[in-house]
């Protein structure tokens, strides 16, 4: 679990997301779905270095410079994942979507946005939702 439970912004978090200091390369999401919490393990790509682009996280949409967004893939929960069988998708590299998408952090100057905070957040609870159900299969 991460060390700064206690400092976290819980009213502003649509999941619970952080990496692992001691295995960079993992990640774990914890969210509430079907009317549980579910926890996910995530591995994220390794990236390849070369020259600075953006990219896009598929939950919040927030634009990032260079290595801000990572593809994550879970595996898939039951025999198939037990095979090898995985998802993923491009999510925020720090997993602080839900900050982003409030305007509590920033990747960068705002892009503009046409629609409300309200729906701005419900789209991230649908994405994520639709990436656990892929997840539980």
């Amino acid at each position: 679990m991460p060390n700064d439970l206690a400092t976290r912004q819980w009213d502003d978090l649509d999941f619970l997301g952080w990496r692992d200091p001691a295995a960079p390369q993992r990640g774990y999401l914890l969210a509430e779905f079907d009317g549980r919490l579910v926890g996910v393990v995530l591995r994220a790509a390794t990236h390849q270095t070369g020259r600075v682009r953006r990219s896009m996280c598929s939950l919040c949409l927030t634009t990032h410079l260079s290595d801000g967004v990572s593809l994550m893939t879970a595996p898939k929960a039951g025999p198939s994942g037990r095979q090898g069988d995985s998802v993923g998708t491009y999510m925020c590299s720090d997993l602080a979507c839900s900050l982003y998408v409030r305007g509590k952090k920033h990747a960068g100057p705002p892009m503009p946005e046409p629609l409300p905070l309200p729906e701005r957040i419900d789209r991230v609870r649908a994405t994520l939702t639709a990436f656990i159900r892929k997840v539980n299969g």
